[in-house]
């Protein structure tokens, strides 16, 4: 546990190097809620806990600060639980193992969880300083806020009391976000009867891999090839040309996750063997030529397989890759308020086979409420089309932005003395649980900051270093600086 040893702020990296040892999957949290009761009950901190998991830590004010407002530090418990194909890892059992790569702290074929474990890693070393100038502090954390934001959901009115809240789930340092997209998912479950095969066929195994995938809303824009929409398009061509018998398609992990691989299993005619074969060449050069830039590292691959005993009927293969190829997916609107900001995207996320059905989740963002709907909209027709079941989320708001807020100035204000440059002020597209903080608790003032980390939601996730001592000093510089109560 001394991988951080070198690196300050020390309080910071020694808590996030704490966290990386404790398995903390999406709904699968209870380690990281014993770790922070315990944490509390160390330090003599008030604490309590909902019926959703969620944990609150309160530490009085310090000495001559008492007057000040409480503010309430926020951010999940929970991480997004991506490696690489062939690294063996239990996200239930296995600790995360950090790495120093240069400018930057990385995980060794998984996602690192740095979203959210730094800001976490903040809120402990706040809480157990005795040096900090704060008023009183409420530190709140989450969880499941990757698969569905469950625990700002069931979050109770009253559960925490201060009026100002600094979400701590960002990750762009020298960047204060003031509002965010809302969401909802659009899953659809698309019935097969089986039938077999003939024995004149052989079976075949593809895979597309190699791909960057990411975070569903930081990066929707930077052009990221899905995997699931790739493989649609070889199959998509493979039976306009071929007598092809599709078993199962698979692929995605995370419905806020861009997929980054994905596989078939499929049979063809013996006489079409030598054409596929060539057609798949000459389809993974298109593509990679496609993705040169975006996905250096892409690849589709081709094996021979036992030939399975059944497929998916004709109808509904049909039904499946031609709804899969007309989904929309990537940005759909940019915004015309804010520069370079994402207004409305889409992603197509997971595709699963099972014995009698495929399943296909899909999530949509938007700053604009209707415009959210409208794409929901859109890709239910799309499946409805195909003759498949659709059901959608409840969704969760967007943070309307504020850019008269107090808290903003204050956190300009000091972000400028202490950098002597102006921070940029955005809204983004990413999903913040602060919307649902805010219809609980109407009045609070919110803004998130945090270090900037890149590749989340991937094993290339990453923590630039130097970030993170610039992102506790702004914290601590705010904290000292939040205004006195009325």
């Amino acid at each position: 546990m001394n991988t951080f040893k070198n690196l300050q702020p020390a309080p910071v990296w020694q808590y996030f190097e704490e966290i990386c040892g404790i398995p903390r999957p999406s709904k699968k949290e209870d380690k990281i809620i014993a770790y922070l009761v315990s944490f509390a009950k160390k330090h003599n901190l008030a604490w309590k806990k909902d019926a959703a998991g969620n944990v609150l830590i309160i530490k009085p004010p310090a000495k001559g600060f008492g007057n000040k407002k409480t503010v309430v530090l926020q951010s999940h418990m929970d991480m997004v639980c991506e490696k690489n194909s062939g690294t063996s890892h239990n996200f239930d059992t296995d600790p995360i193992i950090p790495y120093i790569d240069g400018e930057w702290v990385k995980a060794r074929g998984t996602t690192l969880g740095a979203d959210d474990g730094i800001g976490m890693a903040a809120q402990l070393a706040v809480l157990a300083s005795d040096s900090l100038k704060h008023g009183r502090i409420e530190c709140l954390f989450t969880v499941d806020e990757e698969t569905g934001l469950t625990g700002a959901f069931a979050l109770e009115p009253g559960f925490f009391e201060g009026d100002i809240l600094i979400n701590l789930d960002s990750e762009d340092e020298g960047e204060l976000f003031i509002g965010c997209a809302g969401g909802i998912d659009t899953l659809a479950t698309l019935e097969f009867e089986s039938e077999d095969i003939p024995s004149s066929h052989r079976g075949f195994r593809v895979m597309a891999g190699g791909l960057k995938g990411g975070h569903s809303g930081d990066d929707i824009h930077r052009g990221h090839g899905n995997s699931i929409k790739i493989l649609n398009r070889f199959l998509w061509n493979v039976n306009n040309r071929f007598d092809m018998k599709l078993v199962l398609i698979r692929g995605g992990n995370l419905r806020n996750a861009i997929p980054r691989e994905a596989e078939a299993l499929f049979a063809v005619h013996n006489d079409d063997i030598a054409g596929l074969e060539n057609f798949l060449e000459s389809f993974s050069g298109d593509l990679s030529r496609e993705l040169e830039l975006t996905d250096p590292d892409f690849h589709i691959r081709m094996s021979p397989s036992d030939l399975p005993l059944c497929a998916i009927d004709e109808l509904s293969k049909l039904d499946l890759i031609y709804s899969l190829y007309a989904c929309p997916n990537g940005v759909l609107a940019w915004s015309r308020r804010i520069s370079n900001l994402v207004e409305s995207s889409t992603n197509l996320a997971t595709v699963k086979t099972g014995n009698d059905s495929v399943v296909i989740t899909t999530s949509q963002r938007s700053s604009s409420d209707s415009a959210k709907d409208d794409i929901s909209a859109m890709v239910e027709s799309v499946f409805r089309m195909a003759r498949a079941r659709v059901r959608k989320t409840d969704g969760y708001p967007g943070w309307e932005p504020d850019w008269d807020s107090r808290l903003l100035k204050i956190c300009e204000s000091a972000y400028e003395r202490l950098f002597e440059k102006k921070p940029l002020v955005r809204t983004i597209h990413a999903g913040l649980e602060c919307g649902l903080f805010l219809e609980k608790h109407r009045g609070l003032e919110m803004i998130s900051f945090g270090p900037t980390i890149r590749g989340a939601h991937s094993p290339d996730e990453r923590l630039h270093i130097a970030s993170v001592q610039k992102f506790w000093d702004l914290l601590t510089k705010v904290l000292e600086e939040i205004p006195e109560q009325a």
